[in-house]
């Protein structure tokens, strides 16, 4: 048997290690590729704690808080010290609950013990204290009943029923300390790698914990409260907790009685509501208000947004006139290329700006525009078959990425614009310690509808999906506070409903794939939920939009 075992990194560079070796000491032979403590590795192309021993010889590599997977780890491995330093300074009833992420941060709640800034600074000394001691994230892996049998009897019933809802027969816990906890991703080899960290008080009983970002990883920036993205979480989340689901394992146990259809009809209508006091609150506008404007990340269901929130309007005696911003792509020759030669669809520079403001100017001239069409095969526009003209009073409702950037819009006086930042904010979460990512929502939205209308594999979209996002930091979410009203695209039950469109997608990507690790990690969030039918969901659902079956045009 040999002693010794070779190890590949990146193709760069092969190393001889002693059979058994952690992928932490392992790890401590490729510091100079980076530029942060380094917090995963990956075997073969799987993820794997530090902690993990390497019996054989592999491919490997590693990420730091740079990274998407890093930052991921970072991130848990932040919440779990958050977690154990409010318990060691408030005492063990206290109860932390996180909820979503918030401008770079993760807003949490604290129960059971009124809290103010001093309470707060408390809880970050011991944080550091925490992180100093250089405390190692411990693995251990447990049968399902006996961790469940060990959170009864802590009375951490939250943990106790998503883990009645989960098939495998053994599970990983973490210690940190002296305190257990379950969490579905993996975390770093030690508290010394998490040195970097913020807490701000907000109100009441939360704080938010703010770290550094793939956009910012350098350091962690000072968190500021932006008011309308913050009011949006804040009211789905007490709406959620009056509708009585908080978790995954609140909608699971509907799932399992059968009252999803109920769930279903509250969703749909608490969004209906939302766009029903957008049109009215047009309606009564003071300011002549000529063009609506709908923008936000990918996936947010900006499409069926527009024709539905066209349907309102017109239901409050206004005549409407939509135009989507895809159809004033230029042509493909003209299109920029980012670093990598690629054409950069995601730029405001890839749109025919001066048309688009020349077409505005003169619909609210009351002249007739034959508003293009744009084929993505020719990578032309074409001119076929809208012809458009306004009324007096009619409005324009655009829907597209840009719709909140003024340079956009630069015809039409900012008074004369209601812009709708539009995303879907989850206030669902796994348990009381593990949130879910508006992120994953909206890649598995993505994922569905790409292989679902454009043929895409679920490995080529994770493959975009980087691309995608860089676009949105920079062209999106800079704007969002510009918005006259954010508007929440989350639906309560869709995961558990698009579970069954996107496992089959995700379990398609190949071992071999690069993204064969995301894939996975999206499929055990996914064992997280019981799956409902979409029989029930409204063909008028922005949930239509990727799942198809839609009223609208698709």
């Amino acid at each position: 048997m040999e002693n010794t075992i070779k190890i590949n990194f990146r193709d760069l560079e092969t190393k001889e290690f002693p059979v058994r070796t952690t992928l932490y000491e392992i790890s401590k032979s490729f510091t100079s590729h980076f530029n942060y403590e380094i917090l995963i590795g990956k075997i073969n192309n799987k993820l794997a704690d530090l902690s993990d021993k390497v019996n054989q010889s592999c491919q490997v590599d590693f990420y730091d808080r740079s990274s998407v997977s890093g930052n991921s780890v970072y991130a848990r491995s932040l919440i779990f010290m958050f977690v154990v330093a409010v318990r060691n300074v408030l005492g063990e009833d206290v109860n932390v609950i996180v909820q979503h992420s918030v401008e770079r941060g993760i807003y949490c709640e604290i129960t059971n013990h009124p809290i103010d800034e001093s309470y707060v600074q408390k809880i970050e000394e011991e944080m550091s204290s925490i992180q100093k001691k250089g405390f190692l994230f411990s693995k251990i892996n447990a049968s399902r009943y006996d961790a469940i049998r060990y959170f009864q009897s802590k009375n951490r019933f939250d943990k106790v029923k998503v883990l009645k809802y989960i098939s495998n027969s053994n599970i990983n816990l973490y210690r940190l300390d002296d305190y257990y906890d379950y969490f579905y991703g993996e975390m770093a080899y030690n508290t010394n790698a998490i040195n970097d960290f913020k807490l701000t008080y907000l109100k009441k009983n939360s704080v938010v914990l703010s770290f550094p970002d793939i956009t910012n990883p350098e350091m962690t920036l000072d968190f500021a409260v932006p008011p309308l993205l913050y009011q949006t979480f804040q009211e789905y989340i007490e709406w959620g907790r009056c509708l009585g689901i908080t978790n995954a394992a609140d909608l699971n146990e509907r799932a399992i009685t059968g009252k999803y259809d109920e769930i279903i009809r509250f969703s749909e209508a608490y969004f209906n509501r939302q766009l029903a006091n957008i049109a009215e609150r047009i309606r009564d506008s003071k300011k002549k208000i000529k063009l609506v404007l709908i923008a936000g990340p990918t996936s947010s269901g900006k499409t069926t947004t527009a024709q539905k929130l066209e349907v309102y309007l017109q239901s409050c005696g206004i005549q409407t006139h939509q135009i989507s911003l895809d159809n004033y792509f230029k042509d493909r020759l003209e299109t920029p290329k980012d670093e990598d030669g690629v054409y950069d669809f995601e730029s405001i520079e890839a749109l025919d700006v001066d048309l688009f403001n020349k077409h505005l100017a003169e619909l609210l001239s009351g002249e007739v525009v034959w508003v293009p069409e744009y084929n993505f095969v020719s990578g032309k526009k074409e001119y076929k078959r809208r012809r458009m003209q306004m009324g007096k009073n009619d409005i324009i409702v655009v829907e597209g990425l840009h719709g909140l950037n003024e340079e956009l819009t630069m015809s039409v006086e900012r008074k004369n614009k209601f812009k709708i930042f539009i995303s879907p904010l989850t206030q669902l979460n796994i348990d009381n310690h593990t949130r879910i990512h508006t992120t994953d929502t909206r890649k598995l939205r993505r994922i569905i509808r790409d292989n679902k209308f454009r043929d895409y594999s679920a490995g080529e979209t994770l493959q975009m999906w980087g691309k995608i996002r860089a676009g949105e930091e920079k062209y999106v979410y800079p704007y969002q506070e510009e918005a006259d009203v954010v508007l929440n695209s989350a639906l309560v039950y869709e995961i558990a409903a698009i579970k069954v469109y996107a496992e089959p997608l995700l379990f398609s990507v190949e071992e071999t794939d690069a993204m064969y690790p995301e894939a996975l990690r999206l499929i055990n969030f996914l064992r997280n939920f019981l799956p409902i039918p979409s029989d029930t969901i409204p063909q008028d659902s922005v949930l239509r939009e990727f799942i198809g079956g839609s009223a609208f045009r698709e």
